[in-house]
């Protein structure tokens, strides 16, 4: 039997040993592949109550932190912004090497949840209404005009060409106080002055004698 080489010996058994260590290691960060693979494949299909879940069993077996971030990432999908905080804030403060760009992108992502969960509480405890009685209007309403003109005044036709308007009727005075029942009464009573004197001499001749001639 051919005897390998001292140095070559070594680098065998020093792979040897690294394979049989990594595989515990990679078992221990990464849980059981299966289950991870089923997270995965929920998380992608928007499954996010089943991808929570498998990933909080995950990091319940194996306590790595990137379980961490994904448990948030889920609830930040499910739109539940205090429990994405805090598994994106537990996240920062236990896994002890992220780079700066993804330090920026956990922080963004924690801005989003704290502008959520402010736009849930507004919708949840709306502002009440302004009072009333205080609401005045910038400027005064135009004046109402009304569509209804009033009636145009009644006429009468004295003639064809002159239209006079009719007065109010006056309250009915008695015939006495009329001015055309004196006047009338005065006529007559000189009339019957007149015919008294023409009757009763002064202009009447005197009686004819007695002949048979008439008198003229």
């Amino acid at each position: 039997m051919r005897r390998l080489p001292i140095g070559r010996l070594g680098a065998v058994l020093a792979l040897v040993f690294t394979f049989l260590v990594a595989v515990p290691i990679a078992n221990a960060k990464g849980g059981d592949n299966s289950a991870e693979l089923k997270a995965r494949e929920a998380f992608a299909a928007g499954r996010y109550d089943e991808a929570l879940d498998l990933f909080a069993k995950l990091y319940a077996q194996t306590l790595h932190p990137v379980y961490l971030r994904n448990i948030g990432r889920c609830h930040q999908k499910l739109r539940q912004p205090d429990q994405a905080i805090d598994k994106f804030n537990e996240y920062l403060a236990k896994e002890k090497k992220i780079s700066p760009e993804e330090r920026k992108e956990i922080d963004g992502y924690i801005k989003d949840m704290e502008a959520m969960r402010e736009e849930q509480a507004r919708q949840k405890n709306p502002p009440p209404p302004p009072p009333n009685n205080v609401v005045t209007p910038v400027n005064p309403p135009p004046p109402q005009v009304n569509p209804y003109p009033p009636p145009p005044p009644q006429y009468s036709t004295t003639s064809s060409a002159t239209l006079v308007a009719q007065p109010a009727q006056a309250e009915e005075a008695p015939i006495y106080k009329k001015w055309w029942f004196w006047t009338g009464i005065g006529v007559v009573a000189a009339g019957t002055v007149v015919a008294v004197l023409l009757l009763s001499g002064g202009t009447s001749k005197p009686p004819c004698p007695g002949t048979a001639v008439k008198c003229l």
